[in-house]
């Protein structure tokens, strides 16, 4: 059997697509970076991307010299302002990055209509939204092209990896080109794979799990181990040398085992936060609105607290894994923005939001615990956004 074009067909069969529209990564950055490039981003130009995001998506662009323009975002999806996406466009604007923030999609057809009318490539980012919808459709169906993430904490997932789907058949042969110098993981790689997902669905569990979580980032920020979080690309805009790497078929045969587990992660998490909501809506604590539960796939649920740092202790404490993403306008990046291109003090909102984001788990099966600890700290949750 052909692993690798069975692993797209199940991918494609989600998104409504054809196999030969599916191209692998490494990592999702690596498909965001690939499709950069496929669109004839150069030096000087600009690229249109929200002021909420991880730190991976603008070094994508600069690593090829190019721009990237921030925009604010609406606290009710945490995805870019339509209007601050209109006037940041310039004769300099090559693309527009659309995110779907914790697996919400907002504005697509809105900000795609924009981009044809100025003659601009669209791109979704879907790294957490695979598997969701946006008005019936699967989320990456509207741009030009989208990519995803599998990397650990997603509801489908190979480790780490990535994947892009391309809507827009002019760009096919160009990514094909480019994706013939993709490098290929080494058998030190590969090993260290296989032992991660030993050790996660072995170890990582009950009162080993901050303890394990705390050391793999630590690992991981600093290059000993394999991480999503890999030292360079989390802490510079320096692109690391083997930054432009395809998938292994260890994460391939990983992504095949898991993949077939999605629907049910994704009622899972939806249940859950119908719960979550039902509960803050009872409190008028913020939430995510029941008029957006149709276009969203529920990566995590966001809260907004008014002391993330206590918030997070007390989790610890009620053994709760809370989670802490996006907790900075360019995730996880706490100073030096500047490397960034980013004056976040233009940015209120997602300044705003970095700075009081936690995430409530959504794959749990203990839900009523989770909400007994949220009792606790009542105190600490932001009021119902008006």
């Amino acid at each position: 059997m052909n692993h690798e074009l069975e692993y797209k067909k199940q991918i494609s069969n989600i998104l409504n697509s054809n196999t030969d529209q599916i191209f692998l990564y490494w990592k999702g950055r690596v498909a965001l970076f690939t499709l950069l490039k496929a669109m004839g981003v150069k030096v000087g130009d600009e690229v249109i991307l929200p002021a909420y995001t991880c730190v991976v998506v603008p070094n994508a662009i600069l690593y090829m010299g190019a721009i990237p323009v921030y925009v604010d975002i609406d606290l009710e999806t945490f995805n870019a302002n339509l209007e601050c996406i209109n006037s940041a466009i310039t004769p300099k604007t090559k693309v527009i990055i659309c995110q779907n923030t914790f697996g919400l999609s907002s504005n697509i057809e809105e900000v795609v209509s924009l981009a044809k009318q100025k003659g601009l490539f669209t791109i979704e980012d879907c790294t957490h939204g695979f598997g969701g919808t946006y008005n019936e459709k699967p989320n990456g169906s509207f741009c030009d092209a989208a990519f995803y993430s599998t990397q650990w904490n997603k509801p489908f997932s190979t480790g780490i990896g990535g994947f892009s789907l391309v809507n827009n058949p002019s760009l096919l042969d160009e990514i094909s080109f480019l994706n013939q110098k993709l490098a290929k993981p080494s058998a030190k790689q590969k090993l260290i794979l296989k032992i991660l997902y030993f050790v996660k669905k072995r170890l990582l569990v009950g009162f080993t799990y901050w303890t394990l979580v705390k050391l793999y980032r630590y690992l991981s920020k600093h290059n000993l181990i394999i991480g999503s979080s890999s030292g360079d690309e989390i802490t510079s805009t320096h692109q690391p040398s083997n930054f432009f790497m395809g998938l292994s078929g260890v994460q391939i045969n990983e992504g095949l085992k898991n993949i077939k587990k999605l629907p049910e992660q994704l009622e899972l998490r939806k249940n859950n936060a119908q719960k979550y909501t039902d509960f803050l809506t009872s409190i008028n604590k913020n939430h995510v609105p029941f008029s957006l539960f149709d276009n969203h796939s529920f990566l995590k649920y966001p809260l907004l607290v008014t002391n993330r740092d206590e918030v997070i202790r007390k989790a610890e404490k009620h053994k709760i894994e809370l989670g802490e993403w996006l907790n900075s306008p360019i995730h996880p990046i706490q100073q030096g923005f500047e490397q960034w291109k980013i004056d976040i003090n233009k940015f209120p909102m997602a300044v705003f939001a970095g700075k009081h984001m936690v995430n409530i788990p959504l794959e749990t099966k203990h839900t009523e615990r989770i909400i007994e600890f949220l009792k606790t700290i009542d105190d600490q949750i932001i009021d119902a956004i008006k």
